[in-house]
């Protein structure tokens, strides 16, 4: 079977890739514009084996996607490819617009356009499968009952209303052109090779430097948090044993207070590497929360269990203490990342 991944270097693209490339029997066509948050290292193995191709390019450049899909013929397209952190949505809100909607579109037209081409059995076996998150339902009281697929859609920043719009073309081309595709929404995704933006490798390197640790607002917003590799097995199995036209709510049912999260990661760090200063909670300072920030996330991930089979393997302890571990012993890498000019001092809790 052959995988076309956009969004392959980023994040949960390359925690699929990895997964995936430790199956016999399958190779992988990776396309990634390789903008500030993706890293090649992050394929792992893959970037040395003959069943993995990368090529560089915009999912907005439609010449270049039906240029892939006429060369590389996938069986499968995994679209992860997005900007997704809340903070730079709200400062710049264009590239969201561009990458995730206009790029999800021309994405879904250079495969409908492959896809017309295929002979009856492939035709029927092709898979069009968009990666996208629970912010597109809007916040949660903390009484309300968590996410499921048939909550209704209230997107409150400029990120989550562009990955909203995208849910939408998704399923109006399954509607329209019968193009089976199918669509996943999950929960913040945490673990190895998590650019330092979002909230728990922020909180690590800070807390490591000895830096400010920013909680917004008093640190009582929770999110449901999903363990990036676990993330990465529930997708392969919702492009391979999932119903297209259907939608699948993915998470792990392990909600956290930011607040709480912090505090956990100092005390995991202070005892794995003390800092003579004195615990690293001092660190902690509160500060103005952002705009239009959703107060809970959390998503019952019970129809997708039960439809793929499929649990969290991780809960938030191990999944944290494992994530610790790793920054620890990848020191070469954040610090690379922190020497460029991001200057690592923001707070993100977008997955």
């Amino acid at each position: 079977m052959k995988f076309l991944i956009t969004g392959g270097c980023g994040f949960i693209g390359s925690a699929v890739i990895r997964h995936l490339m430790s199956q016999p029997d399958v190779s992988v066509v990776t396309i990634d514009k390789l903008t500030y948050a993706a890293s090649e290292a992050a394929l792992g193995s893959a970037l040395g084996d003959p069943r993995h191709h990368l090529i560089r390019a915009d999912i907005v450049d439609y010449a270049a996607m039906r240029a892939a899909f006429i060369s590389h013929q996938p069986d499968v397209v995994m679209h992860l490819a997005a900007e997704s952190h809340v903070d730079r949505s709200i400062d710049g809100p264009r590239d969201f617009i561009e990458t995730n909607i206009t790029g999800t579109f021309t994405l879904l037209e250079a495969a409908r356009a492959y896809w017309q081409t295929l002979p009856d059995a492939n035709r029927a076996a092709f898979r069009f499968h968009h990666i996208s998150t629970d912010e597109v339902f809007g916040a949660l009281a903390p009484q309300d009952p968590p996410f499921t697929e048939t909550t209704p859609y209230d997107p409150r920043s400029p990120y989550s209303a562009s990955k909203a719009a995208s849910d939408h073309l998704v399923r109006a081309w399954f509607h329209t052109y019968r193009l089976p595709t199918l669509v996943s929404n999950t929960t913040n995704n945490y673990g190895p090779w998590q650019f330092p933006e979002k909230l728990i490798p922020l909180t690590i390197i800070n807390a490591l430097e000895g830096k400010d640790l920013p909680v917004y607002g008093d640190g009582t917003q929770c999110r449901d948090w999903l363990y990036v590799d676990d993330h990465a097995k529930a997708l392969v199995q919702v492009v391979t044993a999932g119903l297209p036209g259907e939608t699948y709510a993915i998470g792990a049912r392990q909600p956290r207070r930011n607040i709480d999260v912090v505090h956990s990661i100092c005390r995991l760090l202070d005892a794995r590497r003390p800092d003579p200063a004195g615990p690293r909670e001092r660190l902690i300072r509160f500060v103005t929360d952002r705009p239009g920030h959703d107060f809970r996330y959390e998503i019952d991930p019970s129809h997708a269990e039960a439809a793929l089979g499929w649990t969290a393997d991780h809960d938030f302890e191990s999944g944290l203490a494992a994530t610790i571990d790793w920054y620890l012993d990848h020191e070469a890498w954040w610090q690379a990342i922190r020497a460029k000019t991001y200057a690592g001092d923001r707070l993100g809790t977008a997955a």
